[in-house]
């Protein structure tokens, strides 16, 4: 992994993401898990470095995450004109950012209980896998909720409904499908990353 690449890549982002954001309030909600993730990746850099794939796939996270922070996912414009040419009912970029949600973490998961020996039988670390995914995908619906009760309209724009009552349970389904597709695409590609790095 080329690391100045992916810090220009990251902070490029990170930047224009919070020049002149939509709400404010949403740039940073959106964003904290970005800045706490590389908070993390920086600190253990050196003592528990990761695969090439998960740190790419935790950049195409972050660049996700602060789009929708720039923007509020309700209104990114690439999504707004989807949302016209195909006569859908809502701005669905919510739901890439849920995508990604079981997408990225099924790998941090996987990734962790193979290197750290947590979880050895395959289908086992599959079944633990999504269940992370989904225990992720509530908790971050349980912030959502947690902050929209604390700050009242300012979380409007945070929590993306744009007035869908099934919003919280679609968001869950998308990240569990994220999940499965993670593991069924990338295993075969991660295992090789874990033997080269270890």
């Amino acid at each position: 992994m080329n690391k100045t690449i992916w810090l220009i890549l990251f902070f490029s982002a990170l930047i224009w993401s919070g020049v002149n954001p939509k709400d404010q309030f949403t740039w940073f909600l959106e964003v904290f898990p970005a800045i706490i993730g590389f908070i993390l990746m920086a600190w253990t850099y050196k003592t528990f470095p990761l695969t090439p794939l998960l740190y790419w796939l935790i950049l195409f996270h972050s660049v996700i995450l602060m789009v929708g922070g720039h923007y509020t996912y309700a209104e990114v414009p690439l999504f707004d004109w989807l949302k016209d040419a195909f006569a859908l009912s809502r701005n669905n970029y919510n739901k890439v950012g849920h995508f990604t949600q079981g997408f990225v973490p099924a790998i941090i998961a996987r990734e962790l209980f193979i290197r750290k020996n947590i979880v050895n039988g395959i289908w086992w670390r599959r079944y633990l896998v999504v269940s992370v995914c989904l225990a992720f995908s509530a908790f971050y619906e349980l912030i959502e909720w947690l902050v929209a009760i604390l700050s009242g309209e300012d979380a409007v724009a945070f929590l993306g409904t744009q007035g869908y009552i099934w919003d919280t349970q679609s968001d869950m389904g998308w990240a569990l499908i994220g999940s499965i597709i993670a593991l069924l695409l990338l295993s075969k590609w991660h295992d090789r990353q874990i033997k080269q790095l270890t």
